[in-house]
């Protein structure tokens, strides 16, 4: 197999460290160059300083093959990596005349002036390559020094990513022809990771050299990421696919999806395949839920609305719950999130209802109730299905996980018809 090619990404700029911007930059390239059969190993953010930013250089130079810079390409005085790019590569300063010409052309364009300190953006090291930024100002840098090769990009996310893709990445698989890495998600959802890790244990234990399993938890849900090695994506692909058929028959019942797939647009394929359609009433999730299913695109074929009824006023007048259901067991109870599942059902005009109610927190809770006390229920209108659920004492927390539980509820009901048991 060919040689892996280790990068590293060096995230440059104290507005990261202090929280003040979020670094998705990393997140994206990781991606993309896995995808192009890079391995990443470290991602490192450092403040603008000129001594930590060299240091950086070095241990990274040390550990991988690319290294990777995001950040600190800016006109002012504080942005300080192409100065110490320059210093730590031996070169100086100069105005480089294709970069002039690419900035000229765009502030001409936009209606700007070109100013002086603009210009300075222009001023690239004598020993890199410029790498152009169409749709930016600040350009990229590559070095090459003893078969390894830096690349110095803009932190702005849109400027970063259009360099990566039309220019960096294969210019990167021309000078190092990587070997192919294939990634294949599984994703799960209501077992534990433990639980997961202790029922496959003997299928992952007989995985051929060349793959690996890692286990990646989320709320409410388990991805397992199957990766490959080798140097023809069609092989790996075939051998990655003969794994997962032996892996699925022992963990079918808690699969929803793979790759890309959400719970949401799980559930509204089943929803399409059914030809049926699905209304939800939500009171302590607020609307979450129907936020999940709508944001897939056609949800509309099988999603007729929903009621946020976070007053008791609302359940009764709109989802139908008996007065009676609400005095004797409350508004967080079995009795009223069925009620409220059928209720949407009717009102809405569906095939099936969804719900949930419950105490989301941080306040509101009882000793017979305490915050993160949820229930979700689901009907078919000849039957319903109803779950409990303890969460914890975080309201963002409860409301997302609330929403995942409810949409799992049904899909696992739809998936294993478990509308005959009751």
């Amino acid at each position: 197999m060919k040689k892996e090619i280790r990068v590293e990404i060096l995230t440059i700029g104290d507005e990261i460290l202090y929280g003040q911007i979020t670094d998705t930059n990393s997140q994206w390239i990781g991606e993309k160059m896995s995808a192009a059969g890079f391995r990443v190993i470290r991602k490192t953010t450092v403040g603008d300083g000129e001594d930590i930013i060299l240091q950086a250089f070095e241990e990274a130079e040390k550990r991988a093959d690319i290294v990777l810079i995001t950040g600190g390409l800016g006109p002012t005085a504080d942005d300080l990596t192409k100065p110490m790019l320059c210093r730590y590569f031996n070169g100086k300063l100069v105005l480089h005349e294709d970069a002039l010409s690419s900035l000229e052309e765009m502030f001409r364009r936009r209606g700007f002036e070109l100013t002086e300190r603009n210009k300075q953006q222009a001023y690239l090291p004598d020993n890199c390559t410029y790498i152009p930024n169409p749709v930016g100002t600040a350009a990229g840098m590559w070095f090459e020094k003893d078969g390894k090769v830096f690349m110095s990009m803009p932190g702005v996310p849109h400027e970063m990513k259009y360099m990566m893709e039309h220019t960096v990445i294969p210019k990167l698989i021309s000078v190092f022809n990587p070997p192919v890495i294939y990634h294949h998600l599984i994703r799960t959802c209501g077992i534990g990771e433990s639980w997961l890790a202790d029922t496959i244990k003997e299928w992952e234990e007989q995985l051929p050299d060349n793959m690996k399993l890692a286990y990646l938890p989320g709320l409410g849900e388990v991805r397992l990421r199957i990766t490959a090695f080798g140097d023809k994506r069609e092989s790996l692909v075939e051998e990655v696919e003969e794994q997962s058929q032996k892996l699925l028959p022992l963990i079918q019942k808690w699969v929803y999806g793979y790759n890309s797939d959400s719970l949401a647009r799980a559930v509204g394929r089943l929803l399409l395949d059914e030809k049926k359609t699905v209304g939800i009433a939500e009171s302590c999730t607020g609307g979450y839920v129907s936020y999940l299913v709508t944001s897939e695109p056609g949800s509309s074929a099988y999603f007729n609305g929903s009621v946020v009824a976070y007053s008791n006023e609302i359940k009764e007048t709109v989802l139908g719950v008996q007065r009676e259901t609400l005095i004797r067991f409350g508004a967080v109870s079995e009795q009223a999130a069925a009620e409220m599942a059928e209720g949407a059902r009717k009102a809405l005009k569906t095939d099936y209802g969804m719900s949930a109610t419950g105490i989301a927190g941080p306040g509101g809770g009882t000793a017979g109730k305490p915050v993160g006390l949820v229930w979700i229920a689901i009907s078919n209108g000849a039957h319903t299905i109803t779950k409990k659920l303890n969460l914890s004492k975080e309201r963002d927390t409860n409301i997302r996980y609330t929403a995942i539980a409810l949409l799992n509820l049904f899909h696992q009901t739809l998936t294993e018809n478990g509308w005959q048991s009751q």
